[in-house]
């Protein structure tokens, strides 16, 4: 069983950025596919970003595509989520996912959670 240990987020203004790493530990994130997971007061916890473990290719939802980059680094066992232009509505609890698969329809989570991190926007 994989073991993940999230960064800490924090407090920032509209259109700063923060990074987020979601290290591995107990197994590598080896050929499965991790990535991000969202949740704010009130709201269902939602799909932000994946990338597949091997060939680095990524996944976004909507609302962050041009704003959040995710990337690896394998030899660290680390996935990372850039945030850049961050927006009050961003503002949630993070968490991070070991094994992600698409359906054809939605990410679903298999792996994993990280413990969670708070990011908050302020306008």
């Amino acid at each position: 069983q994989v073991q993940l240990d999230e960064s800490e987020g924090g407090l920032v203004q509209a259109g700063g950025s923060l990074r987020l790493s979601c290290a591995a530990s107990g197994r590598t994130f080896s050929s499965y596919t991790m990535g991000w997971f969202r949740q704010a007061p009130g709201k269902e916890r939602e799909f932000v970003a994946a990338i597949t473990w091997s060939g680095g290719s990524t996944y976004y939802a909507d609302s962050v595509k041009g704003r959040f980059t995710i990337s690896r680094d394998k030899a660290k066992n680390t996935g990372y989520l850039q945030m850049n232009n961050l927006k009050p509505e961003d503002t949630a609890v993070y968490y991070c996912n070991s094994d992600l698969r698409w359906n054809g329809r939605t990410w679903l989570d298999f792996g994993s959670w990280g413990q969670g991190t708070q990011v908050t926007v302020s306008s």
